[in-house]
């Protein structure tokens, strides 16, 4: 009997609004042939990034593709790994003879490290290899020293003396992101001049091992030939990373309260159809307002027979109209709000409010 080659797996990491989900379609959209299974690893509720996937043009039906899209919804994949991780890999090992490769979409808030060091466990060891590891950079925050676009909102319950930034939970985020990487993206070159992209590659490449390569991108648009096929190995090395968070995942240790990311809070919240303007109007007043990092969702838009995405990193917000409404689904505005200390209901009602007023 023939002995199927190791499926190699691309995780692909970042912060919040950084382009994960932006390359991640640009890598289904142009698989040239590629069967490629997808885990979407949800902060969230409603399963918004895997919905955006599923639209991505990967060669098969709808049915074939909700089969490929993996959401795990509760938590970072760091810490439900046992969980839920486990049994969907061992789903797709299962099918890996129909299967050329797997892409891993983190939360923006996951440790990379623990999900790499997954790959040791015997069974999964002897069916895949992590291809690579790709961290996503938004290249204008670094550039503005903040790492995320809004880091106000992010750290807005850190310390206020300017000495102690460097022990900000979000830089040592995004050193312990870069500290597995074994390919780094650039992401949103074409948004900063080139000294400050010069500046930014300086920095990113003080948390790297020499060998890791670093490259620009605008969208996430890049070949996938130099994506994809990597063959770095990771989990033969990973142990050898050094994180700050390393001691939240030591042997025998289930303890895991003390993840920086804990302090994030994500809710679900429903509204009825609207106007655009009013609802994009209203919730950049509420970021402005509230300690909120992230939004997106979609909106039912009066009179209008499609639906609206609408992604949002602070106040600056990308939408279109993605598809039409299905004859069988409630057209009605889901939202999920990203952020620190947020009260769903207070959010709530401050939006319908300013729907309504």
């Amino acid at each position: 009997m023939k002995t199927l080659a190791k499926l190699p797996v691309t995780i692909v990491t970042g912060f919040l609004g950084s382009g994960k989900t932006t390359l991640l379609r640009h890598m289904l959209d142009n698989a040239q042939g590629r069967r490629i299974a997808v885990i979407v690893n949800e902060f969230g509720e409603l399963g918004i990034d895997g919905e955006i996937l599923k639209q991505c043009s990967i060669g098969c039906t709808e049915e074939e593709a909700n089969g490929r899209v993996y959401e795990l919804a509760n938590g970072c994949l760091c810490c439900t790994v046992q969980e839920e991780f486990f049994p969907v890999m061992r789903e797709l090992v299962a099918r890996r003879g129909d299967l050329d490769h797997i892409l891993i979409e983190t939360s923006g808030l996951a440790l990379p490290k623990p999900l790499v060091q997954a790959f040791q466990w015997p069974e999964i060891r002897s069916a895949c290899t992590v291809d690579a590891v790709i961290t996503v950079v938004d290249s204008p925050a670094v550039a503005a020293g903040t790492f995320a676009a809004f880091p106000d909102q992010v750290d807005a319950q850190r310390k206020l003396d300017p000495n102690l930034d460097h022990e900000s939970p979000l830089h040592e985020l995004f050193a312990d992101q870069l500290s597995s990487a074994d390919l780094v993206i650039l992401n949103k070159a074409d948004l900063i001049s080139a000294e400050d992209l010069a500046a930014v590659r300086l920095e990113v490449a003080e948390e790297l091992p020499p060998a890791v390569k670093v490259i620009e991108a605008s969208s996430g648009r890049l070949p996938l030939d130099v994506l994809l096929g990597l063959g770095a190995g990771s989990e033969e090395h990973i142990d050898s990373r050094h994180s700050h968070h390393d001691h939240h995942h030591g042997d025998g240790d289930d303890d895991h309260d003390d993840h920086d990311h804990d302090a994030f809070d994500s809710i679900s919240i429903e509204l009825p159809q609207t106007d655009e303007s009013l609802l994009l109007d209203a919730l950049s007043q509420l970021v402005v307002q509230h300690d909120i990092l992230r939004v997106k969702g979609f909106a039912a838009i009066a009179n209008k027979p499609m639906r609206l995405l609408i992604q949002g990193v602070g106040t600056r917000f990308d939408k279109h109209f993605d598809r039409a409404w299905r004859a069988d689904e409630p057209r009605s505005t889901r939202l999920v709000l990203i952020g620190q200390d947020l009260d769903a209901s207070a959010l709530e009602a401050q939006l319908r409010a300013a729907l309504t007023a």
